[in-house]
């Protein structure tokens, strides 16, 4: 049983990280090893976090069993009624060894360290060797394979120097000291709990960013007020950065004509001037060498291998803002249709630009315009402040147990109780189920931030297959430096950690491969304990926006409620949000205009031809496209003449080829075809 679910989770795990990487990756288009690099280093990290409480039920089972060997249960043999006048029994006690119920999930032995070394070590590899080494070589603008490995070899020099510095100042330190005799396993373990306190360090921070900020945006989200003057402002930034993307890119593709123009077609660098050309959107290579004159100054190979680089990311950044612009734009006039519906007495929710939504089975069946205006205006709020209150609880929780899990003898830390309290029970499912609720809520906490942080132009998560190679595989770097010390984390917050806890029992599977960090005592019994008590003091700094704040005055303009540039920005949003919506207004009546002219005129050219068809046509009034004509387009008299009037223009101009000037109807009567063409446009 617990080999299949092994199976499962691994299984799902997978899934997960694909359908992560198919929303922010394109599969399409970004090369081979990029995908497998992030998606490789994101799948182990998720599937540590998902493992990790079966290895926690597995390691209760197998002290259980041990405490059984050594202290067996005493049943006496006979009921006390049985005693001698001095008290003691007429029949000796027996030992009978205490029974450990096997929990259902569980790994048989040797399976988990094997699992853990490998998906350890491997992650590791990806996040100090050959990510840094992949983010190089996406990121070079050379034309060859060959040419790319130098240019990531060369960047990544100082990279690798710093960690081999490192390496042999550790080296010396240790040989200085003759009473440390430090063996293979001895080194390993010194290099884990450099990388575990350098992942606890961007732990700490992320992590109390996180516990605040993941509540109170569920709270601040129930409002669609606010979520709508966000949204205005996320506009009127992305307005700017959106215009300066077109312009970065005009510059480039200006450059590239120069280079085009001026390297012919049997020169030698003519094939990398080709090679910029296939990365140039399809509307400029048509433009490419028409306006530009021949400067006669050519370029060098250094200098195409940097523009070829400039059009990438100028390329990318221009569909990122294009991508980011429409979705903005969807959703705030989704949210002034929200508005409108929580003030129409209507209980039906209406689209301005049904269009745009589709017509999916979900929207026909399951969630109906009826069921989307409950959802919206009577349902939301109250759910995502349940949730808000109850994420908050949860943080709390968290905050506590990080400033005090360091006690023991009695145990502060609230996991730990519940941990304890379950295992004195044995009941493995409720083990299990705690252990990846905390877990799980505390990687959401450090992942949403990870998702959410943006470096300028460097790194950022765009979803909608939007984001760059670089972005990618630096987030797969930061999830694998990350998660062994979240794990180390959450298992001294549930007392499972002896370098921490300082208690005598079997240690996890886990922790085992982390090996012993006592060797270091200065880190485990200082750093790992009161560096996490930190978060409380970063809590208070996300609770009171004093990033958003020092940012802001940096001029990274910052959404804050009580500053006057944000209620300028929200006002330019609004107003570019009402522009576009007439934009899009008058795209929808230009399409509904035309298609009402080819309901009106086009399907009676076709159903006309004949003399006989429009004797059918004139008889049955009660055809559909008959009644879209008198429900939707109320003509007068005279327009019905007019029309009547085209009508046997089209039939007969199509019978009569000979008749250039007469057109004849199906009543024998002839008309003048001045009358026709004066009002024969008057509906359009």
């Amino acid at each position: 049983m617990g080999g299949a679910a092994l199976a499962v989770v691994v299984v799902v795990v997978f899934f997960l990280a694909l359908y992560l990487l198919q929303r922010y990756g394109d599969l399409r288009k970004q090369q081979r090893m990029v995908l497998f690099g992030t998606l490789l280093s994101w799948y182990l990290c998720f599937l540590i976090v998902f493992i990790l409480p079966l290895d926690v039920s597995t390691t209760i089972y197998r002290q259980c069993v041990l405490d059984s060997s050594n202290q067996p249960t005493i049943v006496p043999q006979a009921r006390q009624t049985n005693l001698t006048e001095d008290g003691s029994s007429l029949y000796p006690s027996l030992s009978v060894p205490k029974v450990c119920k096997e929990p259902w999930s569980y790994i048989p032995d040797g399976v988990l360290p094997v699992f853990w070394r490998v998906v350890y070590w491997t992650s590791q590899f990806l996040t100090w060797l050959l990510l840094p080494f992949m983010q190089s070589y996406a990121r070079s603008g050379a034309f060859s394979r060959v040419g790319k490995i130098k240019t990531a070899l060369i960047e990544n020099a100082v990279y690798y120097g710093t960690y081999l510095l490192i390496f042999i100042s550790l080296l010396i330190y240790a040989a200085a000291h003759p009473q440390w005799k430090l063996t293979w396993k001895d080194l390993q373990t010194i290099g884990i709990t450099a990388a575990n306190t350098w992942g606890l360090f961007l732990l700490v921070l992320l992590l109390g960013y996180g516990l605040v900020e993941i509540p109170r945006s569920y709270w601040l989200s129930s409002s669609h007020g606010y979520l709508q003057a966000k949204t205005y402002f996320k506009a009127a930034k992305m307005v700017t950065e959106k215009a300066e993307a077109e312009e970065n890119l005009e510059d480039v593709m200006g450059e590239v004509a120069v280079v085009h123009a001026a390297v012919r077609y049997n020169h030698s660098l003519r094939k990398c001037v080709d090679t910029i050309l296939t990365k140039c959107p399809p509307e400029y290579q048509e433009e490419m060498g028409i306006t530009v004159e021949n400067s006669g100054v050519l370029p060098t190979k250094k200098a195409l291998i940097s523009l070829h680089k400039k059009v990438i990311t100028a390329v990318q950044r221009h569909c990122q803002t294009g991508v980011q612009w429409s979705i903005l734009l969807d959703q705030a006039l989704y949210l002034e249709d929200v508005a409108k519906s929580q003030s129409s007495p209507v209980r039906h929710f209406v689209h301005s630009f049904p269009s745009a939504h589709g017509h999916s089975w979900i929207r026909r069946f399951i969630y109906t315009p009826t069921v989307e205006w409950y959802w919206e205006c009577v349902l939301r709020q109250g759910v995502f402040r349940l949730l808000a209150v109850l994420l908050c609880l949860l943080s709390a929780a968290v905050v506590w147990s990080e400033c005090t899990f360091f006690s023991t003898h009695p145990v502060l830390s609230l996991f730990a109780v519940f941990i304890q309290m379950a295992e004195k029970q044995y009941n493995y499912i409720y083990i299990e189920m705690a252990c990846f609720i905390t877990i799980f809520f505390l990687c959401v906490c450090v992942y949403s931030t990870v998702f959410r942080i943006r470096f300028f132009n460097y790194y950022y998560l765009v979803p909608h297959h939007q984001t760059d190679a670089y972005s990618l595989q630096f987030s797969g770097m930061l999830f694998c430096r990350l998660t062994p010390p979240l794990c180390l984390n959450f298992l001294g917050l549930i007392h499972m950690d002896s370098a921490i806890s300082h208690q005598d029992r079997i240690q996890t599977s886990y922790t085992s491969i982390m090996g012993s960090m006592r060797l270091l005592s200065f880190i485990s019994d200082g750093f790992y304990i009161y560096y996490p008590m930190l978060v409380l003091l970063l809590c208070f700094a996300s609770f009171y926006n004093l990033g958003s704040r020092c940012l802001n005055l940096l001029g990274f303009h910052q959404y804050i409620t009580d500053n006057d540039l944000t209620s300028d920005l929200v006002d330019e949003g609004k107003e570019l949000i009402r522009r576009e919506r007439r934009k899009r207004q008058k795209a929808e009546d230009g399409e509904s205009r035309r298609w009402a002219w080819r309901e009106q005129y086009g399907a009676q050219g076709t159903t006309g031809r004949g003399r006989a068809g429009y004797t059918d046509l004139e008889d049955n009034q009660n055809s559909p496209v008959t009644e879209i004509k008198k429900s939707d387009f109320p003509f007068n008299r005279r327009d019905v003449e007019t029309a009547e009037q085209q009508r046997g223009l089209l039939q007969d101009h199509s019978s009569d080829e000979g008749s250039p000037n007469r057109s004849r109807s199906t009543g024998g009567r002839y008309q003048s075809l001045s009358s026709s063409r004066t009002n024969i446009f008057d509906e359009v």
